[in-house]
């Protein structure tokens, strides 16, 4: 699951929805800006596309529609969304807030968003996404200068950290979830659950490391370096370290929520229970 949290680069994307009665303009024009309503979008439909993953390892031709629509319940956009604004209100200053919309709602910045939220709705694809990956290894291969920029990137908001930290503890909380929901006949204590989930961390590291770059090569290719290096500058300054903190903190706000009931789910689904 550690595709499903991304800092800022992976999250800026969404047209903005209805002003909610709890949000200030300047929270809005955020939220506008970064487009966050369709990354949610996004996002919803990886978890759709994980869930189907879920059904094929767990309990092979045994959800069908039941199980799609638990999963749909599930990944509710609007439980995302709430999760992201709230961390936005609570984190950011108004001065914060004014630099990143004069980043973000610029030409610059708004393709930016646009190229990111591109590329991840692309990268749906599995062929795209197997492309992506291909093309990295040529990069690699070649020493392509434009992997050290998306390194910086990457480093500047410590996307590899932030995003295995945030996968193991959303395999933690689906774990938890199995466990609440019966799905095993024996006894697990929390230490041989936390034990399983650690042993998990290499092999997520990897993933995660290798679809970053994968996919942000592919979204910022369009780039030259001065943007690029605009974009590491904003990353490494206040405003744009806690923009980043923010998203971080929402997003593992309501995927450990997502992850233990898609655990629930799932018990009852392997236990043959009816939902």
């Amino acid at each position: 699951m550690s595709r499903f949290f991304a800092a800022a680069a992976l999250i800026a994307a969404f047209a903005g929805g209805p002003v909610r009665a709890e949000d200030n303009p300047e929270v809005q024009r955020l939220v506008e800006a970064l487009a966050l309503p369709d990354l949610v979008e996004v996002m919803r439909e990886e978890g759709l596309a994980y869930g189907d993953g879920l059904e094929a390892d767990l309990f092979p031709d045994r959800g069908g529609a039941r199980w799609d629509a638990a999963v749909a319940r599930i990944y509710d956009a609007g439980r995302i969304e709430d999760a992201m604004r709230e961390a936005l209100r609570s984190r950011l200053e108004a001065d914060e807030i004014e630099s990143l919309v004069a980043f973000f709602a610029s030409p610059e910045g708004a393709r930016i968003v646009a190229l990111e939220l591109s590329a991840r709705r692309a990268m749906l694809d599995p062929e795209v996404d197997k492309a992506s990956r291909e093309r990295l290894e040529e990069m690699q291969a070649d020493g392509d200068p434009r992997l050290d920029l998306v390194g910086r990137f990457i480093a500047a908001n410590g996307l590899i950290e932030a995003n295995v930290a945030g996968a193991l503890n959303a395999n933690y909380a689906f774990y938890t979830g199995l466990v609440d929901g019966q799905a095993f006949d024996y006894a697990l204590t929390e230490d041989q659950i936390l034990d399983d989930v650690r042993r998990q961390e290499p092999e997520i590291r990897e993933d995660t490391r290798t679809w970053l770059f994968s996919y942000l090569a592919m979204a910022y290719a369009p780039l030259d370096d001065a943007t690029m290096e605009a974009y590491i500058r904003l990353s490494e300054t206040r405003p744009g370290q806690d923009l980043n903190d923010a998203l971080f903190e929402g997003f593992e706000a309501a995927f450990q929520s997502i992850s233990h009931d898609l655990g629930l789910a799932a018990a009852r689904f392997i236990a043959g229970q009816d939902l």
